[in-house]
């Protein structure tokens, strides 16, 4: 894994796959089949103009009682209630809801940190709308300009249920096949495995976050090279285990 250098601070609009293909060139890679590239998805909102200044949102009544429960910014509720499909749990500090494609999140992925702005300035940013659509567009720009067979992954951080600290995870991908089904290869003694299904765009992205980091690394672009990773049709949604089968919700 290589954490591409010289990605600069984003705006809205910025180039993506052209920054990336820079950053590759400037540090001697050249981008090859079965390469992977994983991208945080604060660059790529950023990129889209996700962000929202706190001051131009008025709260509604629903955001306000949320707001209330939760101990939080009214504004942040409305723009958490405006991407959710469902509000699931809802307690002081903490707000976790079901977002539109399905993923499960708390306070619908919405984060101020490493977002510029501050009093009454304050901004938020919003998670890409349809992350594997913006994974594609990356997808199809990276290979256009290689020629080479690549996967793309944009990664946030979610927390899990019953674990603590939050893990990498694939919100969009593509070129990559993010849930290999192994039900029915045989184990050591030639059992057919009954059940296993592989979360590799989740398992990719935990390990790209390594590099990435959480605070000031500056390093949100990560290359994988020879992770064994499957290419082909896959995109981050496969991975949302489907309601008929959710035991929890």
């Amino acid at each position: 894994m290589t954490a591409l250098p010289g990605i600069p601070l984003i705006g809205r609009g910025d180039d993506l796959a052209g920054l990336i293909l820079a950053a590759a060139a400037a540090s001697g890679e050249s981008l090859r089949d079965g390469d992977i590239l994983v991208i945080a998805q604060k660059i790529v909102s950023k990129a889209e103009g996700r962000e929202v200044a706190l001051a131009s949102v008025s709260p509604s009544a629903a955001a306000l009682r949320l707001a209330a429960t939760c101990d939080k910014d009214p504004r942040q509720m409305e723009l958490v209630l405006a991407e959710s499909a469902t509000v699931l749990r809802a307690r002081a500090g903490v707000v976790i809801v079901s977002l539109h494609n399905g993923m499960v999140m708390a306070n619908a992925g919405i984060d101020r940190s490493n977002v510029a702005g501050g009093g009454d300035e304050d901004c938020v940013l919003l998670l890409p709308s349809d992350p594997d659509a913006s994974a594609a567009a990356i997808h199809e720009r990276l290979q256009a300009a290689t020629g080479a067979r690549l996967g793309v992954i944009i990664a946030d951080s979610i927390g899990r249920a019953w674990r603590l600290g939050t893990v990498g995870s694939a919100i969009g991908a593509a070129g990559v096949v993010c849930l290999a089904d192994l039900r029915g290869k045989p184990d050591l003694f030639k059992r057919p495995l009954q059940t296993t299904e592989v979360g590799v765009g989740d398992e990719l992205a935990a390990a790209a976050s390594l590099l990435m980091g959480q605070a000031d690394e500056g390093a949100p672009v990560v290359l994988i090279r020879g992770a064994g990773a499957a290419l082909g049709d896959g995109q981050a949604v496969a991975l949302v285990r489907p309601k008929a089968m959710d035991m929890f919700l």
